[in-house]
């Protein structure tokens, strides 16, 4: 699915698009703090897990600057535990999705330097899906 943000897209249009894309409904997080005290890299992150849903859920901006976006790795800790049942690694992955596609940026695969292709090839596809959009 392909959802973008556009010039002028309001904070209700963005929590729309990331519960779209995660297929969760956001506002059933009751902000008990479980995934950021679960996550492992939660020192690492400019805004825990809880807040970034809870900035969605107000419309703050600059959600889609965070560097929390790329500090999860996925490992579903917060997932896992959470009470409510919500998948948050989804919600950031959503947001990753959205960000990458409103940045618009592609990378081609035969543009990439030949050290890259002696990595993994597991390594590399997770790298370009992650980091492109």
């Amino acid at each position: 699915m392909t959802i973008t943000m556009r010039a002028g897209s309001g904070p209700d249009e963005l929590l729309h698009k990331v519960e779209v894309l995660s297929e969760q409904h956001l506002a059933n997080c009751y902000q008990c703090g479980t995934c950021a005290a679960t996550c492992p890299l939660a020192a690492q992150m400019d805004l825990l897990p809880d807040m970034l849903i809870r900035h969605l859920l107000f419309g703050l901006p600059g959600v889609l600057e965070r560097r929390t976006l790329w500090v999860c790795v996925g490992c579903e800790s917060c997932t896992d535990r959470c009470p409510r049942g919500i998948d948050v690694a989804r919600i950031i992955e959503a947001l990753r999705q959205i960000r990458l596609q409103d940045r618009g940026d592609e990378l081609a695969v035969a543009q990439l330097p030949d050290a890259a292709r002696e990595l993994p090839p597991i390594a590399l596809v997770a790298s370009l899906r992650r980091h492109t959009g």
